[in-house]
């Protein structure tokens, strides 16, 4: 698959057409990850209830020197 894409780009085409190919490509797999997320959702039950406390939540791990620049 990855040489076949290889292939296709290599041949000459306009802007136009390699910019439609890539928003092609990029629907496809946002679309796979909106599907994988919606049975995420479906097999864990959740709700818009359950949307509005994740939005809130705060699940940062804490550094260990105690600041937030990681250094």
């Amino acid at each position: 698959m990855q040489l076949e894409i290889l292939q296709l780009f290599s041949r000459e085409m306009s802007t136009e057409d390699m910019q439609a190919i890539k928003r092609l490509i990029t629907r496809y797999f946002a679309q796979k990850a909106i599907s994988a997320a919606n049975q995420v959702w479906d097999e864990k039950g959740w709700n818009e209830e359950d949307a509005q406390k994740m939005l809130h939540m705060h699940e940062r791990t804490p550094y260990k020197n105690g600041n937030d620049s990681g250094v």
